[in-house]
């Protein structure tokens, strides 16, 4: 299995900056991809922010040129830092990642409980 570990959430005001962290542990063989998405009240899950393994990461038109996505490999954690924030960025924000869990087999993707971020305005 694989545990994800998210921090950094909390209540901010808008324009405000917040950095979340997500430490990925556990069967991991090989990372495809690792990202962040939202769910805010009575909306669906949306994509966020991504970055697969090699490529070069991709946002949400919502939060291009606020929002920047990062990794670090050692350490299998990914980093999404979120500045100029707005009060529709209120959401909770999971993490996701996407690896291989042995040599032979398929990637899963796995996810973090979530992070509350509330933006007030």
């Amino acid at each position: 299995q694989v545990q994800l570990v998210e921090s950094g959430g909390g209540l901010v005001q808008s324009g405000g900056s917040l950095r979340l962290s997500c430490a990925a542990s556990g069967s991991i063989f090989e990372i495809k991809a690792m990202g962040w998405y939202r769910q805010a009240a009575g909306k669906e899950r949306e994509l966020v922010a991504g970055i697969p393994s090699g490529s070069s990461p991709n946002y949400a038109d919502s939060v291009k040129g606020r929002f920047t996505i990062s990794r670090d490999n050692a350490q299998n954690t990914v980093f999404l830092q979120m500045n100029s924030l707005k009060p529709e960025d209120t959401a909770v924000y999971y993490c996701n990642v996407r690896t291989t869990t042995s040599y032979w087999g398929r990637a899963y993707d796995f996810w973090g409980r979530g992070t509350q971020v509330t933006v007030s305005s």
